[in-house]
């Protein structure tokens, strides 16, 4: 059944983005959640690191940020579940932390890219009349920032090419409802947001059984 498992996750992920209408809502929300809750399985499924802190970690993070999936009608509920899984994430990603300079000197573009963004998204905000989401968004910045960075101070592939989507699909989804509307935007979205969370969940298996 685990080997079937990410090919049962790509064909649900298919459906929710490419065909389940928009209405009714709950039904939508329903198979939005799903491919969260098998990926969630697939993670939890990985013995070899069973008692890994970095696999528990991570596993709160996948089930807040599954949270935000079906909480994300409600902006900030949602919103603060994500950053709640990102700050999971980042502790995760910390316990597998492997200094190297060049990883080190990444954090001069991802501090750059999220400052363009932000500085983007809140001017909308404000010309919008949004202020209140300002401090909000500015603070989901920071942290997906850090997500992204510790990730890639772990040296892992997976848990890199994960974050860096991670970053793609929020960056796209904000500049949708903040900026100006993105062609294809939803599907860009799942199709990022899904690959970024199967990718995160898959880092779990380059890794040593805790000791």
């Amino acid at each position: 059944m685990k080997r079937y498992l990410p090919i049962l996750i790509l064909l649900l992920s298919i459906l929710y983005i490419f065909f389940i209408p928009s209405e009714p809502v709950s039904v939508k929300i329903l198979f939005k959640v799903i491919p969260m809750l098998l990926i969630i399985f697939y993670a939890s499924s990985q013995r070899p690191i069973q008692s890994s802190k970095y696999r528990t970690l991570l596993l709160l993070g996948l089930i807040f940020c599954m949270i935000g999936d079906g909480t994300l009608i409600w902006f900030v509920i949602g919103l603060s579940a994500f950053l709640i899984g990102h700050l999971f994430y980042t502790a995760g990603f910390i316990t597998e932390w492997k200094f190297s300079i060049y990883r080190m000197l990444t954090i001069i573009p991802i501090a750059i890219y999220a400052f363009i963004l932000c500085s983007n998204l809140v001017n909308s905000l404000n010309e919008s009349g949004q202020e209140n989401l300002v401090i909000p968004v500015i603070a989901y910045s920071v942290a997906i920032s850090m997500m992204v960075f510790t990730a890639i101070m772990t040296g892992n592939k997976w848990a890199i090419c994960g974050s860096l989507l991670f970053i793609i699909s929020d960056s796209i989804l904000s500049w949708d409802l903040f900026v100006e509307s993105v062609t294809y935007g939803h599907e860009l979205i799942m199709i990022t947001y899904y690959s970024a969370q199967f990718l995160i969940a898959k880092s779990m298996l380059n890794l040593k059984r805790a000791t």
